[in-house]
């Protein structure tokens, strides 16, 4: 079959030759003087999920799915039982693993660093879905395509923050352009000791942690939240 230029994914099938069809002729749009990154303050989170409530309103994510969602662990230490919230989110990083598996090149990358999916595109193989180290996208079961956190970038260029962002309680996300030196992410980078997840991966995220405990930086899946979109509402119809 690779002889043939042609990948079989279930019952998708699409030409290899496509996909270097898209990368040469797609005007990528953003602006190339900017890089944006997220720079997430743990201290300030408080678990409240009204980014992920936002989010969903903003972006019309279909129920039982999340583009951006808080966390939460039970932590115990001896006697003492505490709870360690971690916000998740797509972290457009500078070499995402979502963009090679993509076999008809819906998944690109802005020239400000956002990575983003071209549903006219996509295919729905959900190639990307599992090549995510952060588990950060889903297959929209309206749409039929991959679908994934976007920074909101129809707010940005309209000079406005991402729906996360803006309605943050505590202030702990915070957005800007990390070529700027002077943008309060720059600072917030120059300032505190941050990390980012799973950095065995080597996909450069630009989703960036400050407080974040080591033990928790492969913490991306495979843990049911506290609260998560779909589930509470299934439960108050109990």
């Amino acid at each position: 079959m690779k002889d043939a230029g042609v990948l079989t994914a279930g019952v998708v099938t699409v030409s290899l030759a496509s996909k270097d069809a898209a990368a040469e002729t797609r005007d990528t749009g953003g602006d190339p003087s900017k890089r944006w990154a997220m720079v997430v303050d743990l201290r300030k989170c408080i678990a409240c999920q009204a980014c992920s409530v936002a989010c969903i309103m903003e972006n019309k994510v279909p129920y039982d799915n999340f583009r951006t969602i808080v966390s939460t662990y039970e932590v115990k230490d001896g006697d003492k039982v505490g709870i360690f919230m971690l916000p998740r989110l797509c972290n457009h990083c500078e070499e995402p693993a979502c963009i090679p598996v993509c076999p008809v090149g819906a998944t690109y990358q802005k020239k400000d660093g956002i990575v983003v999916v071209d549903n006219t595109r996509c295919v729905g193989c959900g190639y990307c879905v599992q090549a995510c180290p952060y588990d950060a996208r889903f297959i929209n079961p309206k749409t039929r395509t991959a679908d994934k956190c976007t920074f909101c970038t129809h707010r940005l260029e309209a000079g406005l923050l991402p729906a996360c962002v803006e309605t943050c309680v505590g202030g702990a996300r915070v957005i800007g352009d990390i070529k700027d030196p002077n943008s309060e992410a720059s600072k917030l980078l120059a300032t505190n000791e941050v990390k980012v997840l799973r950095p065995e991966m080597n996909t450069q995220p630009h989703v960036y942690y400050i407080g974040l405990d080591s033990r928790f930086q492969g913490k991306v899946g495979g843990e049911e939240a506290l609260w998560r979109p779909g589930r509470d509402h299934e439960e108050s119809l109990r």
